[in-house]
């Protein structure tokens, strides 16, 4: 089957470019276009804080809580082991002396989580609003 014109014995190619694909595939991109835009603007509103410049920042001195695997809790730099109730009071008596305290938590990784738990149920009932947990960098 040879194309050509109908004009009889032209024998010469047709020059025409076929667009029916490319109507195809351009419609369908357009649709998935068209589905996948509102996916990727949906956001979640959100009013995150400003940071401020390093100038401005006051360097506090985190109140550090040192939990061993035992479960025994030493609060601040000293030696002083302390149960759970003394350990709130002591809480108690930071959040008093200052609301913008800063509790450093550094648990040994072997610690069983109840006495993570425990400082940090301690911590909330006495105020305490900054919590951070101690790390250590990975080795390579």
């Amino acid at each position: 089957m040879a194309f050509g014109s109908m004009n009889g014995g032209d024998e010469a190619p047709m020059s025409e470019i076929n667009v029916t694909p490319l109507v195809d595939v351009m419609l369908v991109l357009l649709i998935v276009f068209m589905i996948t835009m509102p996916v990727l603007t949906h956001s979640i509103p959100l009013q995150l804080p400003v940071a401020a410049s390093k100038d401005d920042v006051q360097a506090k001195e985190p109140l550090r809580l040192a939990i061993s695997k035992d479960g025994e809790y030493v609060l601040g730099l000293g030696e002083n082991r302390t149960d759970l109730a003394q350990l709130q009071n002591e809480l108690k008596k930071a959040v008093q002396a200052d609301s913008e305290v800063v509790l450093a938590i550094s648990a040994d990784k072997a610690v069983a989580y109840d006495h993570v738990a425990q400082a940090l149920a301690a911590a909330r009932d006495a105020g305490l609003s900054k919590v951070g947990f101690v790390t250590e960098d990975a080795q390579q």
